[in-house]
């Protein structure tokens, strides 16, 4: 089967945000913006590093520029489902995730095996690529659920909002929902704004009129920093 690939390049800006404020912020975004066709949906992912954990201690501190490679699939996944494999970078602040979808079947072969689809296209090439380059393996399981929207006037303007995220760094398998360790505090939803240039005026205001600021937030790196605090 083909692979089906995607690139993206944009600004994300992150904020953390009480039920409070979450529910008359939304009241104000249902007048610019859509949810998107799938509701509230579950995100899986399998995050992978090296043995010694080079992509994430790396990132932690802060560089200019930052790597990771993930798994990624929407809803619990069978055999024969749609999975992602993803390698997101961050230069100066602009995102850029370059990523293959094809059946978990065929992505298992992949990761566990080293063998490659038939025909791999480029970008699954600079997976593998990627791959030679850090010896990686699975480290960490992170799902959350989401809720998504996009701008009725401009639709590469997406807001998103994630709650529950929980995380385990045993079982690292996309297929089981067993307990997990949850991030956020209960009530409090991370709120992700992803640009492609600038962000509309109306969205500024909002944030200005709801006291709401950005912050630096990584699921993977804070999921990774308490688990050096607990060790």
């Amino acid at each position: 089967m083909g692979q089906i690939t995607k690139v993206f390049n944009r600004y994300e800006k992150k904020f953390l945000i009480d039920e409070k404020t979450y529910a008359l912020l939304k009241k104000e975004l249902d007048v610019y913006m859509n949810e998107d066709e799938y509701g509230l949906h579950t995100i899986r992912n399998i995050y992978y590093d090296t043995l010694n954990d080079q992509l994430i201690r790396t990132s932690i501190e802060g560089p200019k520029y930052k790597e990771k490679f993930r798994v990624r699939c929407y809803g619990k996944p069978t055999y024969d489902s749609m999975c992602f494999l993803e390698i997101k970078k961050k230069y100066k602040g602009l995102v850029n995730k370059r990523r293959v979808a094809i059946p978990m079947e065929e992505a298992e072969r992949y990761l566990i095996e080293g063998k490659l689809p038939s025909n791999p296209n480029q970008i699954f090439k600079e997976i593998d690529y990627f791959f030679s380059h850090y010896p990686l393996e699975p480290k960490r399981y992170i799902a959350y659920d989401r809720l998504a929207m996009y701008g009725k006037e401009d639709r590469e303007f997406r807001v998103t909002f994630d709650i529950n995220i929980r995380s385990r760094d045993f079982n690292l398998t996309l297929y089981s929902d067993e307990e997990n360790e949850y991030l956020l505090e209960p009530g409090m939803r991370l709120m992700e704004v992803k640009i492609s240039d600038s962000m509309p005026l109306w969205f500024a205001r909002l944030l200005s009129k709801y006291k709401i600021y950005p912050t630096s937030f990584s699921k993977y790196g804070n999921f990774f920093k308490k688990s050096l605090k607990e060790a």
